[in-house]
């Protein structure tokens, strides 16, 4: 793994979020996207070489969704950057970690991603992350 690449936070109202966290960072997100597939509108801020990413629900089943109605809004997981995220989903895979996909899945922000189960990670959600290259 090569570095802390986000730290993903659990939502309920993006819009009123991003009004806060601008304040507390004095400055804008600098991207907003929606991914259909994970049911979720995101949006990112630059902090230094980390982002901080806010995710809101899109849909009452997707995992946001439960994560708030479980535990409320907070952090949600920490994405770490590989350089090649299949070769580090078959080396955790044999380290005895149980992945919640058996392939990448296309990400937010032009990332493939691979979640790690929390069970297996003292309760903390890790996302792998890899920049699509064109």
């Amino acid at each position: 793994m090569l570095k802390i690449e986000h730290i993903g936070i659990a939502v309920k109202d993006l819009s009123q979020s991003n009004d806060l966290f601008s304040k507390l960072f004095g400055k804008e997100p600098y991207k907003l996207e929606k991914v259909e597939t994970e049911g979720v509108s995101t949006s990112f801020f630059m902090m230094g070489d980390s982002k901080i990413e806010l995710l809101e629900a899109t849909k009452p089943d997707s995992a946001i969704a439960k994560f708030i109605e479980k535990k409320g809004e907070g952090i949600h997981h920490i994405a770490f950057e590989v350089a090649d995220i299949c070769s580090e989903m078959k080396r955790l895979q044999n380290e005895g970690f149980t992945l919640l996909s058996e392939q990448p899945k296309k990400g937010a922000d032009n990332k493939l991603i691979c979640f790690l189960h929390p069970k297996g990670t003292n309760g903390v959600l890790i996302e792998l992350c890899q920049e699509i290259k064109l």
